[in-house]
């Protein structure tokens, strides 16, 4: 054999090899592909079955929205109509308030004079008692 046909062999080998490693490549190729296809569709399989059940929690939702719209202005109407009556308890509190104060200077202003009316007693006692000594003496010196 001559150079050239050395040369020949081996490129054709070379080539084999190349050929070779490339159809094996094809084949994983193809068999990662098969894989990719059939995850595609459960995943598409999948983002039907939650469309379709996210339709459904989406009217659920919409119908629990509806109906604590409904509860809240429920409550709020029943707060307004309770305001006043809270606003008529804190009147009454300030006006008990008010009385309290009212009734302790009242009962002050009772026992202050009750204390000058007790003094005023003792004076005319004592005043009684001079007197009646003063006029028993006026009687004896007489």
């Amino acid at each position: 054999m001559s150079a050239g046909q050395v040369a020949g062999l081996i490129a054709a080998i070379a080539f084999l090899i190349i050929a070779l490693g490339l159809f094996i490549f094809v084949l994983r190729v193809a068999a990662v592909t098969k894989e990719v296809k059939a995850t595609v569709a459960e995943v598409n399989q999948t983002l039907g079955i939650v469309n379709s059940e996210v339709g459904v929690l989406t009217h659920e939702v919409e119908g629990l929205l509806v109906k604590s719209n409904t509860l809240l202005d429920d409550v709020n109407g029943k707060v307004a109509a309770i305001d006043p009556v809270f606003t008529a308890i804190g009147e009454l509190g300030e006006s008990v308030s008010d009385l309290n104060t009212s009734t302790r200077n009242l009962t002050s202003r009772v026992s202050s004079g009750i204390q000058n009316t007790a003094k005023a007693t003792v004076i005319t006692r004592v005043g009684q008692k001079a007197f009646s000594m003063f006029s028993k003496q006026n009687k004896s010196t007489k």
